[in-house]
């Protein structure tokens, strides 16, 4: 990233974009996200060559919304227009935590080019001198600002208060750590194709490459930095995808055991990344769903890319009397809809567009799901129940009021809930920044016979 040094680019090289506009961008962002709409949705329109600084500035941005928002209303008299604070919020986040992913800038950088973001606006020139009062007096007393912020739970959590609330509620030994570990990013993993690639023989394409990796699981690679797809060995060819460490899991949780070739349902199946995992790993008769008609389209794209394939099918799993033939099957993968209260490391933008209320609204979603399907399985089969969350009203306590409903469900073999950066599973923290799988949970229920 620039830092507002004119220097001349090389010849033939397009110049850098400055600082100052790179803010005004992730400024946009930010009040998206308060706004209600999702980041990925706010990016989007963001030009193409600006995307990575401006997403970098954003994430970080997001990550310390909590203590910047509070921040702004220290240093403020009158809360500033909503534009205005999330520019503020912006730059306070890099004078915070200097060093966001990609880039360091000197506090005083930082000022200059929040200030001239301000006054190449049209509608806020006129406030550009008031940001450059704040922003100046925040740098010569941050020590008295910030210090009142340790009594606020969502600046310094960074957090909303309910989110805090529930985290304490349901993981009362962890909470703390889980919240500190929702605030690093998460590490680049690949899933490697076993049925076109080696894994060993990627890590070394990697490592010619200048990239560091590690094994997780069975068949993942941990890169020691992200890479662009574009970049990474075999990518184009189908001999790996991106994927979590923890979402890798579910694939053979779901097939271990089986019998050779079996019928499986992946239920809420897109974007395809489980889906191509079942494929990889096992020759089955493989239905994908999902209720998105412009999401299936991505899954039938990853599966072209992978080599690999399966019927894909636009419809609502919930309802079956659309689209089941009758034959029973003898696995389902239902990754049901969630918070995602798991996988806020990659995506920050998540805390702060729930709310405390869609927690029930999706724990009914999900158990109208796993209820709509367990019929569907044949007397010996087995369903994997997995959700993104962290949360126990998605986790534990839907799979045990499932198995109260069901006299007919055993409970299989399943790691239960993980948290983000636990290697070894749940209560086991990985102090790296970056390293781990995300939060999740699993549940296998497995269906008696003769019952």
């Amino acid at each position: 990233m620039n830092t507002g040094s004119h220097a001349r680019p090389p010849r033939g090289s397009l110049p850098a974009p400055a600082l100052s506009e790179q803010l005004a961008l992730a400024a946009q962002a930010v009040l998206a996200v308060r706004q209600g709409r999702s980041l990925g949705d706010a990016l989007a329109a963001v030009p193409a060559p600006l995307r990575p600084g401006v997403q970098a500035l954003a994430f970080h941005s997001l990550r310390q919304l909590g203590s910047c928002e509070a921040l702004v209303a220290r240093l403020a008299d009158r809360a500033p227009p909503p534009p205005l604070r999330a520019l503020m919020c912006v730059a306070l986040a890099l004078l915070l935590v200097p060093d966001a992913p990609g880039a360091s800038y000197s506090a005083h950088t930082v000022v200059d080019q929040a200030v001239r973001a301000a006054q190449k606006d049209k509608r806020w020139q006129r406030q550009a001198g008031f940001l450059n009062a704040c922003l100046r007096r925040y740098l010569r007393e941050a020590a008295s600002l910030q210090a009142p912020l340790a009594q606020d739970p969502v600046a310094r959590w960074n957090h909303p208060a309910w989110w805090i609330e529930r985290l304490r509620r349901d993981h009362p030994a962890d909470w703390e750590r889980l919240l500190l570990a929702n605030n690093r990013p998460g590490p680049m993993t690949l899933r490697v194709n076993r049925r076109r690639a080696d894994r060993e023989a990627l890590a070394r394409a990697l490592a010619d490459q200048g990239v560091a990796s590690r094994p997780v699981g069975e068949d993942g690679l941990e890169l020691a930095r992200p890479l662009p797809v574009d970049q990474i060995p075999g990518f184009a060819g189908g001999h790996c995808s991106v994927q979590d460490e923890a979402a890798q899991l579910a694939a053979p949780l779901l097939l271990d055991g089986l019998a050779a070739r079996p019928r499986v349902l992946d239920a809420c199946a897109a974007p395809g990344g489980k889906t191509a995992h079942l494929l990889e790993r096992a020759d089955a008769e493989l239905l994908a769903l999902d209720v998105d008609a412009e999401r299936c389209t991505r899954i039938s794209d990853n599966l072209h890319r992978l080599g690999l394939v399966a019927e894909v099918r636009h419809a609502d799993a919930a309802r079956p009397a659309d689209w089941w033939d009758g034959r029973p099957f003898d696995a389902i993968l239902l990754d049901a809809p969630c918070t995602a209260s798991g996988i806020v490391r990659r995506h920050p933008d998540v805390r702060w567009l729930r709310r405390d209320s869609d927690v029930a609204a999706l724990a009914g979603t999900q158990r109208a799901l796993l209820d709509a399907l367990w019929p569907l399985l044949r007397p010996g089969g087995r369903l994997l129940y997995a959700t993104c969350s962290v949360f126990r009203a998605e986790g534990s306590e839907q799979a045990e009021a499932f198995l109260q409903r069901h006299t007919d469900a055993r409970a299989g073999a399943a790691p239960g809930h993980l948290f983000p950066g636990t290697p070894g599973g749940a209560g086991q923290f990985n102090d790296n920044a970056s390293g781990g799988p995300d939060g999740f949970f699993y549940a296998r229920f497995d269906k008696a016979r003769g019952v």
